[in-house]
C-alpha cells in the first residue's frame, strides 16, 4: 500500500449531474495528491471525462481495505448512499454524501458545494458519527435459517398480494406483544425513521439515539401504534396464518426474500455501525427543517421575531 491518500467515489448510475460534479471533485483531489477510485460501473465514464492524463480505476468493494481508502464520497441521493453503504459497512470506512436527489436525508452537502467538499476532505475537517444497523435472519416454518442480511434504514415485511392481509405475531425479547392482521411490519433504525417508517406514521428518531422502531402497517387492531424499543431488543415477526397471502421481506428496499406461512423474521442490532462523515456541527434539528421544508414562521405567516 502506498503512502498516498486514497478516497473512493460512488456515482448515481443514471444522472449526468453526478458525473459533472465528480469531475470537479476528482480534479481537486488530484491537485492535492489524493488518489481516487470508483466503486461501481461509471469508472470508464469518469476517466473519459477527466481526460487521458488522469488515471482513475474501477475497484470492487472487496479491494477497499487493501487500498487504504480513508473515505467514500457518494454523488447521488439516499438510494445511492445505501448502495455505497453495502460496500463500506464490513470495512468501517466512512461515507460522505453529496445530494443529487430530492430530499437526500443521508447526504451532507448539495452538489453546488463541491469546492467546500474538496477543502474539507483535503484538510480531513470532517467528523465521523456512528449509526446503528440491524442484522436480519429469516427462519422457515421448521426453524431453519434460510436467509441472512443486514439493514441500515429498515427491514420491511410486506404482503405480496393486494387482496389479503398478513397475520403476524410480534415478539419482543422472545415475549409475545400482539398479533395483527395488517399490510406488513417495519423494523427501522433511527437513520431509517425518516424513510419508509415515517411514511407509514412512525416517529422521527434523532440519529444519535440508540433505539429501534417497530411500526405496524395498516393494522386492524386497537393497539397498533409504533413502538420505540431498546437497541438490544430482539424483534421476532412470525407469519402465523397457514392461509395467509405470500409475503416478502426487504432490507433497505435493496435485498429481499420470499416468506411462506410459518416464516419467522428475527431483527436485532447489527455487529457493525455505519460510519457517516459530517462537515461541521449542523444539528439534526436544522437538517430536519431543511429536508422536510418545515414551516417555522408564525401561524399566520408572522415570523417568530415579529410575534408578540
Amino acid at each position: 500500500m502506498s503512502d498516498e491518500r486514497q478516497v473512493g467515489i460512488v456515482l448515481h448510475t443514471g444522472r449526468a449531474e453526478a458525473l459533472t460534479v465528480a469531475v470537479q471533485f476528482v480534479r481537486g483531489m488530484i491537485t492535492n495528491g489524493i488518489g481516487c477510485h470508483v466503486i461501481g460501473d461509471r469508472a470508464d465514464e469518469l476517466s473519459a471525462a477527466m481526460g487521458p492524463e488522469t488515471s482513475i480505476g474501477r475497484v470492487d468493494a472487496t479491494e477497499l481495505a487493501t487500498l487504504g481508502i480513508e473515505l467514500v464520497v457518494v454523488f447521488g441521493g439516499d438510494g445511492t448512499i445505501l448502495y455505497a453503504a453495502e460496500a463500506v459497512l464490513p470495512f468501517g470506512i466512512p461515507l460522505l454524501g453529496v445530494n443529487l436527489g430530492h430530499v437526500g436525508f443521508l447526504a451532507e452537502l448539495e452538489s453546488h458545494d463541491v469546492d467546500k467538499l474538496v477543502d474539507e476532505v483535503v484538510g480531513r475537517s470532517y467528523q465521523v458519527e456512528q449509526r446503528l444497523t440491524t442484522s436480519v435472519q429469516v427462519h422457515d416454518a421448521s426453524g431453519v435459517v434460510v436467509w441472512e442480511s443486514f439493514a441500515i434504514n429498515e427491514v420491511s415485511i410486506e404482503k405480496a398480494a393486494r387482496e389479503k392481509m398478513l397475520d403476524v405475531l410480534v415478539e419482543l425479547d422472545r415475549r409475545p406483544v400482539s398479533r395483527w392482521g395488517c399490510d406488513g411490519m417495519i423494523v427501522a433504525t433511527p437513520t431509517g425513521s425518516t424513510a419508509y417508517a415515517f411514511s407509514v406514521g412512525g416517529p422521527v428518531i434523532w440519529p444519535d439515539v440508540q433505539a429501534m422502531l417497530v411500526v405496524p402497517m395498516a393494522a386492524h387492531a386497537l393497539f397498533a401504534r409504533p413502538m420505540v424499543v431498546n437497541p438490544t431488543c430482539v424483534v421476532d415477526i412470525t407469519i402465523t396464518d397457514d392461509l395467509a397471502a405470500q409475503a416478502i421481506a426487504w432490507c433497505d428496499g435493496r435485498r429481499s426474500v420470499d416468506l411462506g406461512p410459518g416464516s419467522r423474521i428475527r431483527v436485532e442490532r447489527g455487529p457493525r455501525s455505519l460510519l457517516m462523515a459530517r462537515l461541521g456541527e449542523q444539528p439534526f434539528t436544522s437538517r430536519l427543517v431543511k429536508k422536510f421544508d418545515l414551516r417555522i414562521d408564525g401561524f399566520r405567516g408572522v415570523s417568530r421575531s415579529d410575534a408578540h
